[in-house]
């Protein structure tokens, strides 16, 4: 049985830094690709990240260059280290996870990914 559980959210004034992780288990694959979503109240699931087993990411516009990927394999723990956070960047942040290894140009759409976690919220206030 797969399980995700994401940690490190909480409440950060405009401009600060979070750091989420991602704790895997069962997974079969260790180099399954994993992904972070947001969703904020009153819109769709946002692809925020994907990142293959050899750690390479792909971004959403909106978090380049503030928001950073990575991945600890021997752990099985998948990081968000968010900078300059911006009101905007408020929502409910999930992991997610699949049994593919090669990274899809497609990493964003959240029905390529068979395993979630259940959520922790982020709150960015000015």
């Amino acid at each position: 049985q797969v399980q995700l559980v994401e940690s490190g959210g909480g409440s950060v004034q405009s401009g600060g830094t979070l750091k989420l992780s991602c704790a895997a288990s069962g997974l079969r694959n260790s180099d399954s690709c994993m992904a972070w979503f947001r969703e904020a109240p009153g819109k769709g699931r946002e692809g925020v990240v994907g990142i293959n087993g050899g750690g390479y990411a792909g971004y959403a516009d909106s978090v380049k260059g503030r928001f950073t990927a990575s991945r600890d394999k021997g752990r099985n723990i998948v990081y968000l280290q968010m900078t300059n956070l911006s009101l905007e960047d408020t929502a409910m942040y999930f992991c997610a996870a699949t049994d593919r290894s090669y990274f899809s140009e497609y990493w964003w759409l959240a029905s390529g990914y068979k395993y979630w976690g259940q959520g922790i919220q982020v709150t960015v206030s000015s």
